[in-house]
């Protein structure tokens, strides 16, 4: 039986060093929504043939982001590593366009606010598909678990 899908997510919160109340209102809806709905199939085969449901621990190590997946009873199955290098570009023009966004909403007219939420999807939509692409032969993502992973990943790189 398969069932490739998140059941919990957590952050590891020695990583997160402060966040304001946008980004936790951030956080809290990606992992609402990543919860709902998801697709997330590690493609490594295990030996009794366990293919989800999983429990998911983010953190950041050593300039790395590391997965640790985990059964549904919680028992550990496997870490996935990534090389966070190529992501820095896009977490920095995130949160600027976030602030951006932030900014806008309280002062700006309704048509200036969509620009800068469409250039805010834009980024948020670009770095999902490198995130695919670099989990590619790891683990399966459909498109939006991996936007949800990449506003979980950010929330990790806040350094206040």
């Amino acid at each position: 039986m398969t069932d490739p899908r998140i059941i919990d997510i957590t952050l590891d919160e020695r990583t997160i060093l402060w966040r304001n109340a946008d980004v936790e209102q951030e956080r809290r809806i990606a992992i609402f929504d990543l919860l709902e709905d998801n697709h997330f199939a590690p493609q490594r085969k295990h030996p009794d043939g366990y293919a989800g449901p999983y429990r998911v621990l983010l953190r950041v190590e050593e300039g790395r982001l590391v997965i640790e997946i985990r059964r549904e009873d919680d028992s550990p199955l496997e870490a996935v590593i990534l090389a966070l290098g190529r992501f820095r570009r896009s977490i920095r023009e995130y949160f600027a366009i976030c602030d951006s966004y932030y900014q806008a909403i309280s002062n700006a007219s309704p048509q200036q606010i969509e620009t800068v939420d469409m250039a805010r999807r834009g980024i948020h939509n670009q770095a999902a598909e490198m995130l695919m692409e670099r989990l590619e032969g790891k683990i399966e993502l459909d498109f939006d678990t991996a936007r949800r992973l990449f506003t979980l990943i950010c929330v990790l790189h806040i350094k206040g």
